[in-house]
């Protein structure tokens, strides 16, 4: 009976940890239903199946119920495409704010032709790189991985930034706040002339 008992324990647990991994989208393809936009709201909408971000700074930031909008040791992917000259970003561990950029978390870059050198999965500001691995008005999918004190970026499957963050890092003015925590998602609008497409935004723990 307490082998019986163990052997159903375990399966138990091995059920909820693979619920756990599961991937939950967090973008419902019709509406902005569970995000939240700081500053600019006409810069967002939805338009056939997608977040088009496009005009003057502004943030969406995840505030529903998946997780709580509060994530921590998780994967997040989207699936982006970026048009010509154009500039965004993927926020991970941040927290809403009113108007500006976000200050607390990192920033995962979405740049693949604009003007700032940094290009698509850099960890802005932090590991940067200058390498272009997929082409303007082409889906790719972007992948940040957050776990401990680690973070992983994928473009298609193909690692960009494998970073560690240091017991204490050093960190220039104004990037004080640029460290791992327990925060929400957000994307970016750069400026107005930028358009950015998402279609897909989706998370797991891990």
């Amino acid at each position: 009976m307490k082998h019986l008992l163990i052997a159903i324990l375990a399966v138990i647990t091995l059920q909820a940890n693979a619920q756990g991994k599961k991937w939950v989208e967090l973008f419902d393809g019709k509406s902005l239903a569970g995000w939240k936009i700081n500053e600019s709201p006409a810069s967002f909408r939805v338009e056939n199946g997608s977040i088009i971000i496009e005009g003057p700074r502004g943030h969406l930031f995840y505030d529903g119920t998946v997780g709580d909008h509060n994530f921590k040791d998780f994967e997040v992917q989207a699936t982006v495409m970026t048009f010509p000259g154009s500039n965004s970003g993927l926020y991970v561990c941040t927290d809403f704010l009113e108007v500006g950029f976000p200050s607390v978390g990192y920033e995962v870059q979405v740049n693949n032709s604009h003007t700032d050198w940094r290009r698509t999965a850099s960890l802005y500001n932090i590991v940067d790189t200058s390498e272009r691995f997929v082409k303007d008005e082409e889906w790719f999918d972007l992948n940040v991985t957050v776990k401990g004190n680690h973070i992983v970026t994928k473009i298609n499957g193909v690692t960009v930034v494998d970073y560690t963050q240091p017991a204490n890092p050093l960190r220039s003015k104004g990037q004080e706040l640029r460290l791992i925590k327990g925060g929400t998602i957000a994307l970016q609008a750069h400026d107005p002339k930028s358009k950015v497409a998402y279609k897909s935004i989706k998370v797991r723990s891990l």
